[in-house]
């Protein structure tokens, strides 16, 4: 298997292979993380195969430092999109569904224009938040919001108790909402 720096030299080079080297590489990522939004394999399946159209027409001029989040930053937004676009309707109850209304607390509303900071300017507003958490509480906060994994599969991940996961959760997006209410932004 390739190393990313070779693999982002083939899309460099114009090289197809870049494409099947990165499907054998992360495809298995990219496709989990996806049918964790989406609950669909056929929809995780083709948000796939746009990913790896994404990264052949942003590479070059992109040069990711860490291809793999670079990966799942692409895959993670795709399959958001599509889910958005497939449950424009209806609100249910995924697991995608309930990550997104328990985040929708602490973030500023989208709509709000003048309240809402650039993606750019919450995301690093967020990696310091996130810098300031125990490791612990961290990769909590992340394998639910990024991963959108199940709280009953952190839990198992983690061998603690579900209530704990919660727990955890619950304190992050409350020190979260405090963080972003006050000096941060």
């Amino acid at each position: 298997m390739l190393e990313d720096e070779q693999i982002i030299g083939l899309y460099f080079a114009r090289d197809e292979r870049a494409i099947a080297e990165t499907g054998r590489k992360y495809g298995m990522l990219c496709k989990r993380l996806g049918l964790r939004i989406l609950g669909n394999e056929q929809d995780a399946e083709e948000c796939c195969n746009d990913v790896l159209l994404k990264t052949w027409n942003s590479i070059p001029p992109a040069r990711p430092d860490h291809f793999s989040a670079y990966l799942v930053k692409l895959m993670r937004n795709t399959a958001l999109n599509l889910y958005e676009k497939l449950h424009a309707e209806k609100r249910g109850g995924t697991q995608t569904a309930v990550a997104l209304d328990e985040l929708s607390e602490c973030l500023p509303a989208p709509d709000d224009v003048e309240a809402a900071l650039s993606e750019a300017e919450t995301a690093e507003h967020l990696r310091a938040f996130l810098r300031t958490m125990s490791e612990e509480a961290r990769n909590i906060f992340i394998l639910r919001y990024v991963y959108m994994m199940p709280i009953k599969d952190i839990a198992e991940k983690y061998q603690i108790g579900i209530s704990k996961v919660k727990v955890s959760l619950h304190r992050t997006r409350k020190a979260l909402r405090a963080y972003l209410g006050g000096d941060a932004m």
